[in-house]
């Protein structure tokens, strides 16, 4: 399930930004995240691969490929199992990863040698992409994508089924009818200079499906903005709960350090040195202060968990192994590096040129299977 109507406009007019992609600067990524299997990831992507412009599957396909299939009217990349490329055994993954990284920004190039006489040559990156995975994505590619939280779906919520055969023809037909009317329209696209509701890197990214929405006309321009509101406010509250995780790693390496590294520490031993810190936030942490269900459930997404272990005097107690810690202290918060400032560049509005979205055609076009019942429900 899509989280939100937010979501919903999001991806349709996402989609749609794929068919003026030789318009855009920005090609923003689409993170299709959800936290177990069956969430429908995949699904998204079997819409998407209907829909958008040129799709372009990345599963098991050479980095190189990539690289020489992107021109000046790109594919749009559609990756599946986005961890084998960003795991930890990405191996030979390195520069597909680099090209999505580079690839958010028009005129980031990956220079290779090339060709028999081996001359350094420059491959363009500018393509919008959409990846789903299980989990977030690397930081690189979370703050330059629109994300979609997938939901798995609950008992008693229905929504229509996706069969090759009926849904297939439906969406390259609205594939097609996309096309045909936003093809004419680059030109006046990449004139475009929308207001936008939010600045930086967020602006960049969300531009492209503010561009359409205005071009479209009607209510799809505040929808649009009103979405990118909520979206980006979601994934601001997501920031702030990911920090407070890595603030919590290093005051829990605080700890263990003043007590000389010790094998393992009781939990409310723990918690009592947490919370004594004045400048920490564990003290007004929920409503009494963290606890030892808040510690746990903070620290589950590291795989860190405490366990009954017997300290020198032959006590059993509850407590955390600094073992547990070592890689999670190595990947989130290893010595911190200031990270180098943005110049921020201003581009004077201009007046929005407003188009028309493209007519139905006089038919009808296919929505499934025959079915009994009084209809259908609103597909998520």
């Amino acid at each position: 399930m899509l989280p939100s109507e937010e979501a919903l406009t999001a991806v349709t007019l996402w989609v749609a930004a794929s068919h003026i992609q030789p318009a855009l600067q920005h090609a923003p990524r689409l993170a299709v995240v959800g936290p177990t299997k069956g969430c429908g990831k995949s699904r998204v992507l079997d819409v998407l691969h209907e829909t958008v412009h040129k799709p372009m599957m990345t599963v098991n396909t050479s980095p190189a490929v990539v690289f020489r299939i992107i021109g000046e009217d790109p594919p749009t990349l559609l990756v599946d199992e986005a961890n084998t490329i960003f795991g930890p055994k990405a191996g030979d993954k390195e520069d597909l990863r680099g090209l999505l990284n580079a690839g958010h920004q028009r005129n980031r190039p990956a220079w290779r040698i090339s060709g028999p006489e081996h001359k350094p040559t420059a491959f363009p990156t500018f393509a919008m992409a959409a990846l789903a995975g299980i989990g977030d994505l690397p930081d690189t590619i979370m703050d330059r994508a629109v994300v979609l939280r997938m939901q798995k779906r609950k008992p008693g919520e229905n929504v229509a089924p996706f069969r090759s055969r009926h849904s297939v023809p439906e969406l390259n037909a609205l594939r097609d009818r996309l096309a045909a009317w936003l093809t004419p329209l680059r030109g006046t696209a990449h004139r475009l200079v929308p207001p936008m509701p939010v600045e930086d890197r967020a602006a960049d990214t969300w531009e492209p499906l503010v561009i359409v929405a205005d071009l479209a006309g009607g209510h799809w321009p505040a929808q649009a903005r009103a979405a990118c509101l909520a979206m980006t406010r979601t994934e601001l509250v997501q920031d702030e709960q990911t920090t407070l995780k890595t603030r919590l790693l290093r005051d829990i390496r605080r700890v263990f350090e003043q007590q000389g590294d010790t094998e393992a520490l009781r939990s409310h031993d723990l918690l009592a040195a947490l919370i004594q810190d004045a400048e920490a936030p564990w003290a007004e942490y929920g409503t009494k202060g963290l606890n030892a269900y808040h510690l746990a459930n903070l620290l589950r997404d590291f795989d860190i968990s405490p366990a009954n272990h017997r300290f020198e005097n032959g006590r059993q107690a509850k407590a955390y192994a600094r073992n547990q810690f070592l890689d999670a202290w190595a990947r989130y918060c290893p010595d911190p590096v200031p990270p180098a400032a943005s110049p921020v560049q201003e581009v004077p509005p201009v007046r929005p040129t407003w188009g028309k979205p493209p007519v139905p055609p006089a038919g009808t076009l296919p929505v499934g299977p025959p079915r009994n019942g009084t209809g259908s429900a609103r597909t998520r």
